[in-house]
């Protein structure tokens, strides 16, 4: 049967729109003069990573890898702002770190509770009832709701383990976290029997520590081969490397030295993403199979070998449980040294960062593209341009006025701009018109049109009434109710 544990998943991601703001006017019988009543549009919903403790694989992003937030609705009048989109909450494993698809990492999942929010969902736009001022009394537009951020994500799972056991296939790593705890890893007798990581949990007096089973290692498993560079990450959490060494092998050209250095060229061939080095990890041996009398021998004749250089050998059989409580204690007391050694964690504290005085928020550049032209970037001027119905005239008036008192305007007659020189701000590009001096009201004009248009090919409310009125009365109606007069 395949294995259902999958530790690796792309997933795509995204978060829910803004609504749109709602431009309204308030009408009640006798008050002819309400004033704009739109409500604001609803933010949309966070795309959350949030780590579950019942949760051991990526299992449900393998098959479900589409994720989306939801929507923010539209503000209605009578000052009714929309509802919020729904926050998408997905529970990951503990040890999942999240990277861009270039590698890149964002977060590094550990602890229940741990939160990382994958996907920002977009602002909901202001209505007319907000955006009035003394200047515009009765705006006759709203902004639009931003949308979601979207991204693609890879989630791998690294495990969260005190010590990681390593070894060739069939030195007997599941076999012996099997008697040590309650995991119930398959075991067999040829090689890979082990395709993916088996924890369990172990307790030593009173400390109580976790074992990771690594798949089978073999020389080149750092480039790909076999299954080593997909369960090497396993191990970087890990504070202990146990070395587990077949002693009854019968493999030509393979015996416990060999097979340990062939092992630790390969460690030393990985660099572990999240930082940090294996060769400072404590390394500890266990020679395995003592209980066949040959693999007796040769661990004993090892052992000197490897004492020599400074680790710790432990001879043991986990078919007759030899050796297994001295091995269980001694694991126990490097786990507790390791811990000691770590830096107490600090609380997290929330860091304010003001904008500094002369941060004008954009920068202006010359467009590579195109002659004469400029590109404005920045978080402000980029969204006002995705709030903005470039239908409305008035809100493209509005538009104007608010990259003017940011100072763009200023920015681009330093750069030499000109008017009419091509001007590109996210996704639109347009021909820049100074607009009026700093310090000037805004020109009042209708609602829903702004007189420094020149070319305004929008519908007026008179005109729209005027076809109206010819529809219903005809072409010549106004003049034949002059002539029976």
């Amino acid at each position: 049967m395949a294995s259902r544990f999958v530790d690796r998943a792309v997933i795509h991601l995204t978060a829910g729109d803004g609504g749109n703001g709602c431009a309204s006017v308030h009408r009640e019988k006798f008050k002819p003069l309400g004033g704009p009543d739109g409500g604001n549009g609803g933010n949309g919903g966070d795309v959350l990573l949030i780590v579950d403790p019942n949760v051991h694989t990526l299992l449900d992003f393998h098959f479900r890898p589409n994720a989306r937030a939801g929507n923010g609705k539209m503000g209605q009048g009578g000052n009714r702002a929309g509802a919020a989109g729904e926050t998408l909450e997905l529970r990951v494993p503990s040890g999942t770190v999240v990277m861009t698809e270039d590698g890149e990492i964002l977060a590094d999942l550990v602890g229940p509770g741990t939160t990382f929010v994958a996907a920002q969902g977009g602002r909901g736009g202001l209505g007319n009832a907000s955006l009035a001022s003394n200047a515009r009394k009765a705006p006759g537009f709203a902004l639009l709701g931003e949308p979601g951020e979207s991204r693609d994500l890879v989630l791998e799972l690294r495990s969260v383990a005190d010590v990681g056991l390593l070894g060739f296939p069939s030195a007997g790593k599941s076999s012996l976290i099997s008697v040590l705890s309650a995991a119930k890893p398959k075991i067999a007798d040829y090689p890979f029997t082990t395709l993916v990581p088996n924890l369990g949990v172990i307790t030593a007096g009173s400390t109580v520590f976790t074992m990771a089973d690594v798949p089978g290692l073999i020389p080149g498993a750092s480039e790909g081969k076999g299954l080593g560079l997909d369960f090497l990450r396993h191990i970087e959490r890990c504070a202990v490397l146990v070395h587990v060494i077949d002693c009854a092998t019968f493999e030509p050209g393979r015996d416990p030295v060999s097979d340990m250095d062939a092992l630790e060229e390969e460690l030393a061939r990985y660099t572990p993403s999240l930082g940090g080095d294996l060769a400072d990890r404590p390394r500890v041996v266990v020679l395995n199979k003592i209980d066949v009398p040959d693999a007796a021998e040769l661990a004993e004749f090892v052992r000197p070998e490897l004492e020599a250089r400074g680790l710790s050998v432990f001879e043991i059989s986990t078919a007759t449980r030899q050796g297994l409580k001295e091995l269980t204690y001694a694991l126990a007391a490097v786990v507790e040294k390791y811990r000691a050694e770590q830096p107490e964690p600090e609380p997290e504290k929330v860091v304010l960062r003001p904008m500094a005085v002369n941060d004008a928020g954009f920068t202006v550049e010359h467009d590579p593209d195109e002659e004469g032209a400029f590109i404005v970037r920045g978080v402000r001027p980029e969204r006002w341009i995705r709030q903005t119905s470039f239908g409305n005239d008035e809100a493209v008036g509005y538009l104007a006025d608010r990259l003017q008192r940011l100072g763009v305007e200023e920015a681009l007659a330093k750069k030499g701009a000109v008017p009419g020189s091509p001007v590109t701000i996210g996704d639109v590009q347009f021909e820049w018109e100074p607009s009026t001096p700093a310090g000037v009201a805004v020109h009042m004009s209708g609602r829903g049109t702004d007189v420094r248009l020149e070319n305004n090919n929008r519908i007026g409310a008179a005109e729209r009434k005027e076809a109206r009125r010819i529809r219903r009365d005809g072409p010549d109606g106004a003049e034949d109710e002059t002539d029976d007069e």
